[in-house]
């Protein structure tokens, strides 16, 4: 009696696999791996909702904190590493939202390396895998936040030296720099809809090149013209790659996908970005005019605050929805979904700043949509497809 009591108390603990072994069957059968894909594929609602969510947190912010930063530089802004640091030090804002969801909610599907600890008949038990050490989380918060910070600092010349329309044009190429990054770092494979993506955005950001001098800003040499021209572009490469590392370090390092994690990540990253660049703005000597340009900032002092403070506010939540797509779809289909909003900002740029909306602008706004649409397409048919492989696999199931 005592020992059928005890089989009764484990049993409900037991893993399918285990009473699979336990009555003489495989333990890791072939026939497990097609119901995975399945129910992978299979996404639920509350799935697209994140995703939405996500995505209207990368396109609202994203264009308005690009605007905000262009009318700081207009109204009488100068100092670069302002503007670096209001991209980063709103992290503090976070902090709400790491209170508020706990690490079960806006969650992905567990990692398929982790396990809840399994108890056999015997009694013995097997430990999960465990996670990344407190020193090996910090190596990632570092190398990610010396990447950001340095890419936010191209980011903040670029839109110096550049107009608005401009910038946002040139960084659309980061999407083929992502697809390069995510080649190597995410087993990301090309086929042909993705090569002609590269190719269009390539191209949209080259034609930007032949821009007249009338383009630039007031002010603005074309040796700055240049210069912006090569730190947007770096920055977008930065950028992407920053992606693809994240993606990376979320899948073989960190090993959890939570809101939790994204928050974490995003809070240490930019926590680490924002005392380099705090160093660069006392070691450079702007700080000391912070004032001068506060008191000569042509919309006044509140507004000069509340400019970088909307600036800094609505970077964090383009940080939230790009991590979090990253989490729950990938690195390039965050970038895309960033891309989609970069045609935006040149529209709304020719209203509140009065950009030129020449031809040969208009013709790159054209391929940066054209190349984004031919991925968009590329992700239709890897989703058709794997939608038609799991119906076939559940009828072979069926019968």
């Amino acid at each position: 009696m005592g020992e059928a009591s005890k089989d009764e108390v484990q049993l409900p603990i037991i893993t399918q696999n285990q009473e699979r072994a336990r009555s003489g069957g495989s333990t890791n059968t072939q026939q497990d791996l097609p119901n995975q894909v399945q129910k992978s594929e299979c996404r639920p609602y509350n799935w697209w909702l994140k995703v939405a969510v996500y995505s209207f947190y990368v396109l609202s912010s994203q264009t308005a904190a690009t605007l905000l930063g262009r009318q700081y530089y207009d109204k009488g802004g100068s100092s670069k590493w302002l503007a670096t640091l209001v991209q980063l030090c709103g992290f503090p804002i976070l902090i709400p939202y790491y209170f508020l969801f706990s690490s079960s909610t806006l969650s992905k599907q567990a990692h398929p390396n982790y396990a809840p600890a399994l108890v056999a008949l015997d009694g013995t038990e097997s430990q999960p895998p465990l996670g990344p050490s407190l020193w090996t989380l910090a190596c990632v918060y570092i190398f990610l936040g010396i990447i950001v910070a340095a890419d936010c600092y191209l980011y903040s010349v670029g839109l110096q030296y550049l107009p608005v329309s401009t910038y946002s044009l040139i960084c659309a190429s980061q999407l083929a720099f992502n697809a390069v990054f995510s080649f190597f770092l995410n087993s990301q494979k090309f086929t042909p809809f993705i090569l002609n993506s590269l190719v269009l955005l390539t191209i949209s950001s080259v034609l930007l090149v032949f821009q007249t001098g009338s383009e630039k800003p007031a002010g603005v040499s074309k040796l700055q013209n240049a210069i912006g021209f090569i730190c947007t572009l770096g920055a977008s490469a930065g950028y992407a790659l920053t992606l693809s590392l994240t993606q990376l370090f979320f899948k073989k390092v960190i090993k959890k996908e939570t809101f939790r994690a994204v928050i974490d990540l995003i809070i240490f990253e930019c926590l680490v970005a924002t005392c380099i660049i705090m160093v660069g703005l006392f070691v450079s000597g702007e700080w000391e005019h912070l004032t001068t340009e506060m008191e000569g900032y042509k919309l006044g002092k509140v507004s000069y605050i509340m400019n970088l403070t909307w600036t800094a506010v609505s970077w964090q939540l383009f940080s939230i929805g790009s991590t979090g797509l990253i989490c729950d779809a990938s690195s390039l289909f965050s970038n895309a979904i960033s891309v989609v909003g970069l045609p935006i900002v040149p529209i709304l740029a020719v209203f509140f700043f009065h950009d030129k909306m020449s031809g040969v602008k208009a013709i790159a706004m054209v391929l940066a949509i054209w190349g984004f649409a031919s991925y968009v397409y590329q992700h239709y048919l890897d989703d058709s497809r794997s939608k038609n492989s799991a119906g076939h696999v559940e009828r072979c199931n069926v019968s």
